[in-house]
């Protein structure tokens, strides 16, 4: 993870000389690869553990994004990138698999950046993720990341979210504790300050740490099953979640869509699964 954080300390400094406003900008071109390489079982079984996946069975659905993410982070924090990378915000997820990917199987890693979409409330990029086993295209993603800043489009809005958080019936309820960020941070190697401490996450605007983004998806997609059968996932982040906290897991019975809960009802996370 040597690499990730590199990139989040050239991130910081970079940051200050770039200015996002502009959907028209250049974004970077080519793509940032990985040659293939085999997963690590501790950090597998690890990153398992705390999002709730099994022992045993194929890849975690989430797993590719968290081992392509240090080259999407250098993508982002290179100079040819247009958007500030602190604060950046993960607006959305789509994962698409196209077979089950064996933990056994080497993967080859590429990431690029897909464009930029003007926002309600800023200018969104969208990052793409491919991995491939022996030149097969295995798993593919795409993510939203916002970066915001004031618009002259106050119309202009982000993707539609799935309808009906409310109706869905609840399914678990989870505590999370105040130091999850840390741990997950340091499974993931995303250590983004947001999600560490209190008064790292107070410099970005939050009254305490808020869990990884990602780390809601897998939980959510862990109480699904070996996943297997899933052929897209799409998840949408509406609130951050602040640490400690307890959250409710709500979903279909079909298995169709999901939601996290809050306190008060406040919806953090809705995604659809098609199967």
């Amino acid at each position: 993870m040597t690499s990730l954080s590199a990139s989040l300390v050239r991130g910081a400094v970079t940051s200050p000389f770039k200015r996002a406003g502009r959907p028209d900008a250049a974004l970077p071109p080519g793509r940032l690869t990985r040659p293939a390489a085999p997963v690590a079982p501790g950090p597998l079984a690890a990153y398992g553990r705390i999002c709730g996946f099994a022992e045993s069975g194929p890849l975690p659905l989430t797993y590719p994004h968290v081992l392509a993410f240090p080259l999407t982070m250098r993508l982002m924090t290179g100079r040819a990138f247009p958007l500030p990378v602190l604060g950046l915000v993960h607006t959305w997820i789509e994962i698409t698999p196209h077979r089950a990917v064996r933990p056994t199987e080497p993967l080859e890693l590429a990431v690029y950046a897909d464009g930029l979409t003007p926002h309600r409330r800023g200018t969104e990029v969208t990052m793409a993720t491919e991995a491939r086993v022996g030149g097969e295209l295995v798993w593919e993603s795409r993510s939203g990341y916002l970066s915001r800043h004031a618009t002259a489009d106050a119309a202009a809005s982000p993707r539609s979210a799935p309808d009906a958080a409310g109706d869905l019936p609840a399914v678990a309820e989870w505590r999370l504790p105040g130091d999850l960020g840390r741990r997950y941070g340091a499974v993931s190697g995303d250590r983004n300050p947001i999600h560490l401490h209190p008064l790292t996450a107070r410099l970005f605007g939050f009254p305490r740490a808020i869990a990884h983004g990602m780390w809601t998806v897998a939980r959510c997609l862990a109480e699904t099953g070996d996943g297997a059968d899933i052929r897209s996932v799409r998840a949408e982040f509406r609130a951050p979640v602040l640490l400690p906290a307890t959250v409710t897991y709500a979903a279909d019975p079909t298995g169709g869509s999901f939601v996290l809960r809050g306190a008060k009802e406040r919806v953090h996370l809705m995604g659809t699964v098609t199967r």
